[in-house]
């Protein structure tokens, strides 16, 4: 079994993948709001 050693994987994927996921739900979350904005504003 190898020996453990802390920090030495390379995570630059996966710190890519998680970054395009925060700007996925960040917009995803404007876009709600915005919708529940709009659907305050026009339809009552």
């Amino acid at each position: 079994m190898a020996e453990y050693k802390h920090g030495e994987m390379d995570i630059s994927d996966h710190t890519r993948t998680f970054d395009g996921f925060m700007t996925f739900v960040t917009r995803a979350v404007i876009v709600i709001l915005l919708l529940v904005v709009w659907m305050a504003i026009f339809i009552t």
